[in-house]
């Protein structure tokens, strides 16, 4: 079984890009001279600001003890009160999310 060597051109830029880490299109012979992009991403800027996010996040509490503690008072002295109204809103409001989210 003999295995060919593949010359398309993904592969062309691909290896391209492996090298000096610009990708050009491998049929388009034209000289383009320096022209550099104007706008820049500095993704290790981005990387860092989500790392620095995902920790203040890990930090936080997965359950809120202070509101736990209100409502669980408030349900005990019998003066938590929920509006029917604001029930149904609740639950049509997820409704829709559902059906068009």
């Amino acid at each position: 079984m003999k295995i060919s060597k593949v010359d398309d051109a993904a592969t062309q830029a691909i290896q391209q890009y492996q090298r000096n880490g610009k990708v050009q299109d491998p049929s388009d012979k034209q000289v383009r001279g320096n022209a550099e992009p104007q706008e820049k991403v500095d993704l290790s800027a981005a990387a860092k600001d989500i790392r620095q996010l995902k920790g203040v996040i890990a930090e936080l509490p997965d359950v809120r003890e202070d509101k736990v503690q209100d409502l669980k008072s408030r349900i005990e002295q019998g003066t938590y009160n929920v509006s029917g109204e604001k029930i149904v809103d609740k639950m049509l409001g997820e409704s829709i999310i559902d059906i068009f989210g």
